[in-house]
């Protein structure tokens, strides 16, 4: 599976989707900013903030790098984050990641909206190649690129992105008052997709090709609680259909091969996602899992001034809290490498 749209209003998916399997194209022309910066952040999600809050108040002027286009990582495609620390009632995704991007400007990280559309990360000044024709000059470099929703890949499915097709409840939900719907996916990510849309949908498909979950039991419960979800255990989304907007899912049994048609008004897709190493792939050491190689448990590269933090380096567990913390290690270990010059 490939990932080709990321949701909603940071990503496009109700206005259209914004193709992530390559970097974006860089300019024809472009001028060097002879500035050479302690550090420079590639990423604004949690991981790349807490690296830019760590890094600012070690005095290192650290300049991050956000998308011009998709902001602030996963979370903001997020409904009620409940297990991240000192929030005793939950907090909505977007609002968290905010609240952690105002820390780190608050600090006084140098935050620029433009996208990163090449890397030289050899020698001791590292190049960063953006999309308005700057290139920037730092000693060292921290990635934190996350990671890209997976997409289907059924027909269908990318000329209905943005009319039906989305990846981002949060986003997109209020498009779908008193309609039914269908999620697809079946860990926590996907059933708390389908709690979320119950709040405007008349009725919820839950399709998972297996015959149960790998979500949490406490995410389990409360989908078999709700009596708008209905789960079609044992499918998969074969066929994408609709004129101008979805109408139709045609599921195929796993077990048999039989196919059959489910009629909804739209469907979200909440199957994974891969580590965004576009930028990388040819320069640093990749794992199986093709997550960028650090060394033990830091976020050393393969190569001297170079760092990697957040979901691109965890196969694993992919979790908010789980990315910050990595973000305090990697702003940690740039700052003990500049100390080392």
């Amino acid at each position: 599976m490939s990932e080709s749209t990321l949701g909603g209003l940071f990503g496009g998916a109700a206005l259209g989707g914004l193709n992530l399997n390559t970097a974006p194209a860089a300019p024809e022309h472009e001028e060097t900013d002879e500035t050479i910066h302690e550090v420079v952040i590639v990423g604004a999600g949690p991981a790349g903030n807490t690296a830019a809050i760590y890094a600012a108040r070690a005095d290192l002027h650290p300049v991050l790098f956000a998308s011009s286009v998709a902001i602030g990582g996963a979370l903001m495609n997020t409904t009620e984050v409940e297990n991240f620390p000192g929030f005793v009632e939950g907090i909505q995704g977007p609002e968290l990641m905010s609240n952690i991007a105002a820390q780190a400007e608050r600090f006084g990280t140098d935050v620029r909206y433009a996208d990163v559309t090449r890397l030289e990360l050899e020698g001791d000044v590292k190049k960063i190649h953006t999309s308005d024709g700057k290139i920037h000059l730092s000693k060292t470099v921290i990635l934190s690129t996350g990671s890209q929703y997976r997409s289907l890949d059924v027909p269908g499915e990318e000329r209905l992105s943005g009319h039906g097709v989305s990846w981002c409840a949060t986003c997109d939900g209020f498009f779908f008052k008193d309609k039914v719907l269908a999620v697809v996916g079946g860990g926590d990510s996907a059933l708390e997709e389908a709690n979320f849309l119950t709040k405007y949908a008349s009725k919820v498909y839950l399709i998972h090709r297996r015959d149960s979950f790998r979500a949490s039991d406490i995410m389990q419960k409360r989908v078999f609680e709700n009596e708008k979800i209905e789960v079609i255990w044992n499918s998969q989304v074969v066929e994408i259909q609709g004129e101008s907007t979805v109408n139709n899912l045609v599921l195929e049994d796993t077990a048999t091969g039989q196919n059959r048609d489910l009629a909804v008004d739209g469907i979200f897709e909440a199957i994974g996602s891969d580590p965004r190493i576009e930028l990388v792939a040819d320069q640093l050491e990749l794992t199986e899992n093709n997550t960028i190689a650090v060394q033990g448990r830091s976020s050393r590269t393969s190569l001297p001034g170079v760092f990697a933090c957040g979901d691109v380096i965890d196969p694993t567990y992919r979790q908010a809290i789980i990315a910050a913390g990595s973000g305090a290690v990697a702003a940690l270990d740039a700052q003990h490498y500049l100390e080392s010059l």
